[in-house]
């Protein structure tokens, strides 16, 4: 499961922004996630307790905004959106695209009170 080493990582992103702002905990974190970034949701939200226990995010509320995924069809130029990567143009058929949004993980804020 490496839904334990993404949360980890987002943890380690939030102590070094805490140690640049002097603080000692947060109070809230956002976070963006693609629907294609390869992510299990649940298994985030089911290791996210142990990943924060006794850091900085420990009682810090965790938003997960999800980003739906689109595709640019290189062929015919139509956006589409797309469940998987293999997804072709409801358009053209074609299965040659640009993924344009999906892929995303980031920590989108942190707040502290």
């Amino acid at each position: 499961m490496h839904e334990m080493s993404i949360a980890i990582g987002i943890v380690n992103i939030a102590k070094d922004e805490a140690k640049k702002a002097k603080i000692d905990s947060f109070s809230s974190i956002d976070l963006e996630i693609g629907t294609l970034a390869g992510i299990e949701f649940d298994s985030l939200d089911f290791v996210w307790e142990v990943a924060v226990k006794d850091t900085v995010l420990e009682n810090a509320k965790k938003r997960v905004h999800k980003v739906e995924a689109k595709a640019r069809c290189s062929d015919c130029g139509h956006e589409y959106p797309i469940s998987f990567i293999h997804d072709n143009c409801p358009k053209c058929g074609s299965f040659i695209k640009i993924i344009l949004q999906g892929k995303e993980l980031r920590v989108k804020s942190l707040e502290y009170s």
